[in-house]
């Protein structure tokens, strides 16, 4: 019964250390989401900036907009 009682001892003992390192890694992978996701927001922010700011430009361009090269 004691080889038993030690056997299942060293199993959760191992359990246990595997879950430690898991939480770890979970909220390890949980901060590098948060960071990339904020990144990835304030991206979104500026490129729909950028792309008012070009129609802005777009609209206030003397000449005619679209129009062929004389080359054509």
């Amino acid at each position: 019964m004691t080889n038993e009682i030690k056997a299942l001892t060293e199993r959760i003992d191992a359990l246990e250390t595997r879950l430690a390192y898991q939480d770890d890694t979970i909220e390890t992978l949980n901060q590098t989401i948060t960071a990339q996701w904020k990144q990835i927001d304030a991206l979104t922010r500026k490129v729909a900036e950028l792309g008012e700011r070009l129609q802005e430009t777009e609209t206030n361009a003397p000449g005619p907009a679209n129009e062929r090269p004389p080359h054509y």
